[in-house]
C-alpha cells in the first residue's frame, strides 16, 4: 500500500499510536540514513526507499549472512518525494537499488530512465499480472488495495447496509457519510480518483465525482487525517469522535485494526466495500549507475523470495505477489480478498495524471 502504500500500511500503525514497526516485535531493517557502513563499499549494497520500507531483522540477517552483504536502508519520504531525488541524481544515484514506485508513477520512472534491467531470480514466481514492465527494468514486489472502508458498527446501529460499490456511494442513504483524501496531495486519494477513472472512463468520472459532491463527500488533505481524525470506525478516529462512518483506505486496514486493538478484538471492527477499489502495485529496480551492482541484482532477488515476500504482510501491511507465498492468519481471518479492483495502466495515468488532478480539484475543491 506507496504507497505509498498505500500504498501503505505503514501510516497506518502510526495512526494507531505506534511509531515504528519494531512494535510487531520482530524489529527493524537498518535505517542508515545518517552516518556510514563499518563494511566494505564492495560488500554493501543500499536500498534507497520511501518511509514505510521494513523487514524482520532476523529476516534481514539472514540474506546478509548468505548473501555476504551488507544492507543499508536509505528513507527518503514518501514513494514520490523518493522518486524525485532518484530522478535529480540520474547516472549517480544514493544508492544500488530503488524501491517504492508504484504503478500511478512507474512510467515517470521509467521515461526517466533511472533503472538498469535486470530479470530477477525467481521472477517466475511471480504472478504475471504484476509484470508490468517486459523489459524488466523493475521488478513487482508487493500489492495492495485502496479501498472504502465502513465502520460496522455505525451500520448496524443504522440497520443500513453498507455501500459495496462505487455506485452505491451516491445514493440518498450514504450522504454526508464519506470522507476522502485530496487526490493531489495524497496516494489513497488518488488512487481511489484513479478508481473512478477505471470504472467510469474519461467520459463518465467526473460525473461520478459531481454525484459524490452532490452526496456531501468530504475532502481532507492526507490519509492521517481521514482515517485518524473523521473515520468513526478506527481506533484514533473514535478517539478524536470522528462522525464519518465512510473513509478511503486499505484492503489491509481492518487487520491493522485487530491486531493493535486495546484489548484485541475476536472480529475487525471495521470492513471493506470491496467494490470500490483501485489495486496499487510496487516495484524495485536496479539504479543505473549502481556502484554496487551485484550487491544490488542480489538484494532485489531477496525481495521476491519466499522468506521476504512471507514476512511483508505483518511488517508493511502489504500483499506479496509471488505464487508461492502464504498470507498470515490475521490476514485471511480478517482481511479481504479484493478480486476484481480498478486498473488504469501506467501509460494512460503518465499521459493523464497532471490534468485529470487539476479538473478533479477544480470540480471538488474549489
Amino acid at each position: 500500500m506507496s504507497t505509498t502504500k498505500k500504498i501503505a500500511g505503514a501510516v497506518l500503525v502510526a495512526a494507531l499510536g505506534v511509531t515504528t514497526l519494531s512494535a510487531c516485535g520482530g524489529g527493524d531493517a537498518k535505517d542508515e540514513t545518517a552516518g556510514t557502513s563499518d563494511a566494505p563499499k564492495s560488500k554493501t549494497v543500499t536500498l534507497v526507499s520511501h518511509d514505510s520500507f521494513n523487514v524482520t531483522e532476523a529476516v534481514l540477517k539472514e540474506f546478509e549472512q548468505q548473501s555476504g552483504y551488507t544492507v543499508k536502508v536509505l528513507k527518503s519520504g514518501d514513494a514520490g518525494a523518493a522518486l524525485n531525488q532518484e530522478i535529480l541524481t540520474k547516472g549517480s544515484p544514493r544508492g544500488d537499488v530503488f524501491f517504492g514506485v508504484d504503478n500511478t508513477l512507474l512510467s515517470r520512472a521509467l521515461d526517466n530512465g533511472i533503472f538498469t534491467p535486470y530479470e530477477a531470480k525467481g521472477l517466475a514466481d511471480v504472478k504475471p499480472e504484476y509484470v508490468l514492465d517486459k523489459e524488466h527494468r523493475v521488478t513487482p514486489i508487493d500489492s495492495g488495495d485502496i479501498c472504502v472502508n465502513y465502520d460496522k458498527a455505525y451500520f448496524a446501529d443504522k440497520k443500513i447496509a453498507p455501500p459495496q460499490t462505487l455506485d452505491d456511494l451516491t445514493k440518498p442513504e450514504y450522504k454526508n457519510l464519506l470522507v476522502v483524501e485530496n487526490a493531489a496531495t495524497s496516494s489513497p486519494g488518488l488512487g481511489f480518483m484513479l478508481a473512478s477513472v477505471g470504472k467510469y472512463g474519461e467520459e463518465g468520472w467526473k460525473d461520478y465525482w459531481s454525484k459524490l459532491k452532490a452526496n456531501g463527500v468530504e475532502v481532507v488533505d492526507g490519509w492521517e487525517q481521514a482515517y485518524n481524525e473523521r473515520f468513526s470506525g478506527s481506533a484514533g478516529g473514535k478517539k478524536a469522535k470522528g462522525d464519518r462512518p465512510l473513509v478511503v483506505s486499505y484492503a489491509s486496514s481492518p487487520p491493522v485494526e485487530v491486531l493493535y486493538g486495546e484489548p484485541q478484538p475476536a472480529e475487525a471492527p471495521t470492513g471493506v466495500a470491496t467494490g470500490t477499489c483501485f489495486r496499487q502495485i510496487e516495484f524495485a529496480g536496479l539504479l543505473k549507475g549502481a556502484k554496487n551492482e551485484e550487491g544490488g541484482k542480489a538484494l532485489v532477488d531477496f525481495l521476491i523470495s519466499k522468506k521476504f515476500q512471507e514476512d511483508m504482510p505483518l511488517q508493511m501491511f502489504v500483499n506479496p505477489v509471488t505464487k508461492d507465498a502464504a498470507l498470515p492468519e490475521l490476514f485471511t481471518k480478517h482481511g479481504v480478498v479484493v478480486e476484481k479492483p480498478e486498473n488504469v495502466t501506467p501509460e494512460t495515468i503518465a499521459k493523464n495524471r497532471e490534468q485529470w488532478v487539476k479538473a478533479w480539484t477544480a470540480l471538488v475543491v474549489k
